[in-house]
C-alpha cells in the first residue's frame, strides 16, 4: 500500500469535508465554538496564536478566530481540505492574519513557522500512519506555557477488525462504500431500537456535538485509514517525557468498540519556560 504517511495511502477525507462544508451555517459554527470552549478557556484563546493541524472543513479554525485568536495557521495534506478551509474563512470576513497551507504535520518546523500558543489536532494524528511521531511533531510547535489540544481514538478490543475494515473501505469503489455504510447504519439503528432508544432522537441531538453531521462522520469513521488508537495513561506518559502536564482530559477506559472508537480529548500545557 506504500508509505502509510503519504496522501496516496490515506482515505479521501477532503472530499467528505467538502461535502460537509455545504451544511455549515451559523448554528454549526456556534456549536464548534462551544466545543472549543469546552477544551480551551477564553483566557487561553483571546489574543493567542492558533495552529490547526488537519483542518478538514475549516470549521474549528474559523471558530477559533471568531473566539478571539489573533493569528491562525491551518494545514492539511489533502488539497480538497485546503480549498474548503480557505473558502470558509474567506467567506466569513476574517480580519486577523491567517494562512492555510497544504502541509503534513511531519513537515512542520518551529524554526520556519514559529511556535503557537495553541496547537490543535482534533481526530487527526491517529490517521497519519505514525501517530506518536506526529504527536511529537505537534508538541514541538507549542510555545512555552502553551497548550497542546488533541483528540485521539480510544483503544478497543476490535481494533484489529477496524483496521482491516478501514483499509478495505478507504480504497473500495463508491458502490461498495455505499453498501458498507448502509449496513453499518442499519446495524446501529437496530442496536438503538433494542436498547430502547430512537435513531431519530439520536440524529436530532448529534449536531450539538461539535457542530458535526452524523452521516458524514460515519463515512469518515468507516474510511479513516491509517488507523491507530491509544489510552489516557499512555498519552500522559508520552507527553510527560516531552515536558507537558495534563490540564483537562475527557477520556474513557478501553471499550469493546462494536460500532467504533470514540475520540478521547486531551489538553496538555507545556512546562517549558523558553
Amino acid at each position: 500500500m506504500g508509505d502509510p504517511r503519504s496522501l496516496e495511502t490515506h482515505f479521501a477525507f477532503g472530499k467528505n469535508w467538502a461535502s460537509y462544508a455545504a451544511l455549515i451555517d451559523k448554528a454549526q459554527i456556534d456549536e464548534a465554538k462551544k466545543g472549543l470552549l469546552r477544551l480551551i478557556s477564553p483566557e487561553d484563546l483571546i489574543g493567542k496564536s492558533f495552529l490547526d493541524i488537519g483542518c478538514g472543513s475549516g470549521l474549528h479554525a474559523l471558530a477559533a478566530i471568531q473566539l478571539g485568536a489573533r493569528r491562525l495557521m491551518a494545514i492539511d495534506i489533502d488539497p480538497d481540505c485546503i480549498g474548503t478551509t480557505r473558502a470558509l474563512i474567506s467567506n466569513n470576513n476574517v480580519s486577523v492574519p491567517w494562512s492555510v497551507e497544504t502541509k503534513s504535520v511531519f513537515e512542520l518546523d518551529a524554526k520556519r513557522q514559529g511556535v503557537f500558543d495553541i496547537v490543535y489536532a482534533w481526530g487527526v494524528l491517529h490517521h497519519t500512519g505514525s501517530m506518536w511521531e506526529a504527536v511529537n511533531k505537534a508538541a514541538s510547535m507549542v510555545a512555552p506555557h502553551g497548550l497542546l489540544v488533541v483528540a485521539l481514538y480510544r483503544r478497543t478490543y476490535m481494533d484489529r477488525f477496524w483496521k482491516i475494515e478501514k483499509r478495505l473501505y478507504a480504497h473500495a469503489p463508491r458502490f461498495i462504500q455505499d453498501f458498507m455504510r448502509a449496513g453499518y447504519v442499519a446495524a446501529f439503528r437496530l442496536a438503538m431500537f433494542l436498547t430502547g432508544k430512537t435513531f431519530r432522537d439520536y440524529i436530532a441531538g448529534y449536531r450539538s456535538s461539535r457542530g458535526m453531521d452524523y452521516f458524514h462522520d460515519v463515512h469518515d469513521w468507516l474510511g479513516g485509514y491509517p488507523y491507530e488508537t491509544t489510552l489516557a495513561a499512555e498519552v500522559k506518559n508520552k507527553l510527560a517525557v516531552l515536558g507537558f502536564k495534563p490540564e483537562r482530559i475527557f477520556a474513557r477506559p478501553m471499550s469493546v468498540g462494536l460500532f467504533g472508537s470514540g475520540c478521547d480529548e486531551y489538553v496538555y500545557r507545556s512546562q517549558h519556560l523558553q
